[in-house]
């Protein structure tokens, strides 16, 4: 069976996650768009930053990255728009992959996302 960009499947997060600039350039634009209606803001900023430091892992940065690319997608198993259900399956796929490398998240990851979370979230201060 084949998986269209429209589907529940994981295909097309899979190629996102493979374009890092993608991701991240997508990702400042939607959290900015959503992050007032995201319970799980700091934890997904966390993974973001440990994504994209260079001491973590290769396997950590790719599970986070799928994760992140998930929640770019425009179209996802509940779709953001739905006001409180639409994130939640994000917030599971985000979860999940913190489960799976919690120990490679750090305090500084953690810090820096409270701190850009203080700061009102300017992405000229993020994308550095």
């Amino acid at each position: 069976m084949a998986t269209s960009e429209h589907s529940v499947g994981f295909e097309p997060a899979d190629r996102l996650a493979q374009d890092r600039d993608g991701v991240r350039r997508r990702f400042w634009i939607k959290f900015k768009q959503v992050v007032a209606r995201l319970p799980f803001a700091e934890d997904l900023l966390a993974a973001y930053y440990c994504a994209f430091d260079r001491e973590t892992p290769r396997h950590v940065q790719v599970a986070l990255l799928g994760a992140l690319a998930y929640f770019i997608l425009p179209f996802d198993f509940m779709p953001d728009v739905l006001p409180v259900l639409g994130f939640t399956d994000d917030a599971a796929v985000l979860a999940t992959a913190i489960r799976m490398v919690a120990s490679n998240i750090t305090g500084e990851h953690r810090e820096a996302a409270r701190t850009a979370l203080k700061r009102g979230v300017e992405t000229a201060d993020l994308e550095d």
